[in-house]
Formats: C-alpha cells, structure tokens, sequence
C-alpha cells in the first residue's frame, strides 16, 4: 500500500464504486489507511457481498481506520441516490468520487447480443452518470471536489481482440470524463482519470469475465481463433515485468487524491506492460490543450492538462 498519510486536517469523506473486490476493494483500503473517511460502495450487501462489508468492518477495527461498506447498486439511480444522501447526512460532506465500477466480457463480437453490450454500457458508462448526478450538487455547493475515473490502457493502448464490448465501453467512460472535466472545473472540482494497464493477477477481471449469449454464433469462430481465444491472457501475462503488483493501481489513486487541489495530473498511468496508451494520452492531452486555446476556452483546462 501507499506510503503516503493524510493529515487529520486533509482527510476527505471519498465513495469508491464497485469496492467490493479489485481495484475498487484494493483503493478502498489503501485510502483508509491512508487517514480518508471511505465509503466501499457495492451492491447485496446484505447478502452476496455480506463477507466484504463485514472484512472492511473488521480492518477499520483492527487498525483503526475508517472504511465502512455502503449499498450502492450503480445500476439503479435510487441505490446511487440513497448512498450519496447517506453519505452527506453523516459527513455532512463529499469530496471525491472514485468511479470503479465496471465489468468485462471475453468472446467474439459478433457473438455478443446488442443487449448485452447495452447491459455493458450501462455497467461501465451509465453508472458513471448515475453517481455524477447524485454527488456533483454536493461538490458544486462546495465549490470544491474531485472525480477520479479508472478507465483502462485498452482505450488508447494497443489493445487485444476478443474484449470489444468492454473497450468500446471503457472509450465511452473516457469521453464523459474528458467532458465533464470541462464542464465542472470551474466549481473547483478537479478530474483525474486513471489509467490501469492489464494485471494478470490481483482482480477478477479475467475469471468473471461475461461471455456471449449467442453461443452458437461464438462456436463459428473456434476453428480460426479458439486457441488464440482461450490464450489471450496468458500472453498478457507474459508481457507482465515481475514484481509489479495490482497494489500499485489503488497506490496511484492515493497519491492523486492526496496532492493539492488544481495540482493534480489529468492522466495517471499504471501499465507495467507499457502498451503505448501513455504515448497516445500525452499526444491526445497536448492537441486538446491546443484546441481549447484556439477557441478561447482555455481556462476550462487543468494546470497540468497537457504533458
């Protein structure tokens, strides 16, 4: 975990969606310890995730921090709405978001349903704009706040086949959150968007990865990709550095939340396997910033919005 400790006097009341497992659980924890307020949000946790809430219950008494789940289903606006009001009643604050949630799907693209890649979109771009709007009135009254996006290496990178739905989904979350950085900058609220590249091991991305409903029309594609198929992620682990842990991510995230506000970067990127998004990013940022100031709405950009 990070190193880095808050002051009593910097600690921030922060929601961390999708907490109850991976990057989501792993920053969770180390805000926590990190001397942040942490709300874990997920869903059934009375139930599915009944043992996650109770683990983070048991860590915040064991070593005296304070992470405490919360039932947030980021796929019905009245969980969403309910857990931002919660939050609000007991801190009487908000002051970062970190949008975590999110699935992946593995198989042909022709072989995904145009519902399923909807159920998708919903998972990892429109819960986004659920929780936006439910904690963006808080932060704009106090004229302060942060949204960090974790998006993925794949947007921009040199990104696999076999993953299409949830890169066309991760792309979409990364457009709202360059838009939105835009558009609430001048209440104060900073954006950073966080860039994890792909971990081997350390998240349940591979092993719950949904698969394509139209089974047969998957089946058409064993012949000339199955074996490339069911090797693709351990040809993404091959390309893994030893000694670079999943801990890093959530590591990244404590430290960006701990900088000064207006001081942060506008890309983070945490990719061991080096696939070229912070190649593409750093080029991206520096024609945004140009065009921004051609239009003359260059005080919409961060400090540090171009590298």
């Amino acid at each position: 975990m990070s190193q880095n400790t808050a002051k009593a006097t910097d600690s921030k009341v922060i929601v961390v969606t999708g907490a109850s497992s991976g990057f989501g659980n792993l920053a969770a924890r180390a805000l926590a310890a990190a001397g942040h307020t942490v709300y874990a949000g997920m869903r059934e946790t009375d139930s599915r995730n009944a043992t996650h809430v109770q683990d983070l219950t048991q860590l915040s008494t064991e070593n005296g921090v304070d992470v405490r789940g919360i039932e947030m289903d980021v796929q019905d606006q009245d969980s969403v709405d309910a857990a931002i009001a919660r939050i609000a009643s007991e801190q009487g604050r908000l002051d970062v978001v970190v949008h975590n949630a999110g699935h992946m799907v593995l198989g042909p693209a022709e072989a995904f349903t145009p519902e399923q890649l909807a159920q998708l979109y919903d998972i990892n771009v429109l819960s986004t704009q659920r929780v936006n709007r439910a904690a963006l009135p808080l932060m704009r009254r106090a004229g302060s706040g942060l949204l960090v996006w974790v998006g993925s290496s794949s947007t921009r990178g040199g990104h696999p086949p076999f993953l299409a739905p949830y890169f066309a989904a991760k792309a979409g979350m990364d457009a709202m959150a360059e838009s939105y950085a835009a558009e609430v900058i001048r209440y104060g609220i900073d954006t950073v968007i966080v860039v994890p590249g792909a971990y081997p091991a350390g998240t349940n991305h591979f092993a719950h990865a949904g698969l394509p409903a139209d089974t047969e029309r998957a089946a058409d594609y064993d012949a000339a990709y199955g074996q490339l198929r069911d090797e693709m992620a351990n040809r993404l682990a091959e390309l893994f550095p030893a000694g670079r842990t999943v801990d890093e991510v959530a590591d990244a995230i404590v430290d960006v939340i701990d900088l000064p506000a207006g001081q942060r970067p506008f890309h983070v990127h945490v990719d061991p396997s080096r696939d070229g998004s912070d190649v593409v990013s750093t080029v991206a940022d520096r024609i945004r910033s140009e065009f921004y100031h051609r239009i003359g709405i260059a005080d919409l950009l961060p400090e540090h919005a171009s590298r």
